[in-house]
């Protein structure tokens, strides 16, 4: 009976920094560390992706608002979707297991806070690396 109270719901365990669900059973208390690789790369992956999504989105709406009447530029919005999902999809995928590699080879545990400061800093420079126009320099 004790043991029912002291269990973190899967749903506050998602809408807390706890994103990852624990396969291990582990998530009893306050614990939210992530040890194992895949929990550390889903961790940083999920906030990379929720992060594109906010910025995307907003973009995605303000384009469909200002080009809606325009003959081939109303399809814009999709576009800019698609980029906001394939972006972390392909490049995330990657980054985020280069991280969790790091950790896992340094035999360290990543808090929660780290896969949010990971994943929404991978977004980050994808968005301040767009603005800088850095890759037309190159």
């Amino acid at each position: 009976m004790q043991d029912r109270y002291s269990e973190i719901g899967f749903v506050q365990q998602i809408l807390s920094l706890n994103l990852v669900p624990r396969k291990n059973g582990s998530n009893l208390g306050n614990d939210t560390s992530l040890s194992d690789f895949s929990e550390m790369w889903y961790g940083v992956f999920l906030w990379a992706a929720v992060s594109s999504l906010v910025f995307h989105l907003p973009a995605a709406l303000l384009s469909l608002a200002t080009l809606r009447q325009h003959k081939v530029a109303r399809f814009m919005p999709i576009a800019v979707l698609l980029m906001g999902i394939l972006g972390p999809v392909c490049g995330g995928v990657l980054t985020s297991a280069a991280i969790a590699g790091v950790y896992k080879a340094a035999g360290k545990k990543m808090i929660s806070f780290e896969a949010l400061v990971f994943g929404v800093g991978q977004s980050f420079f994808v968005l301040v690396i767009s603005f800088l126009r850095v890759l037309a320099t190159l």
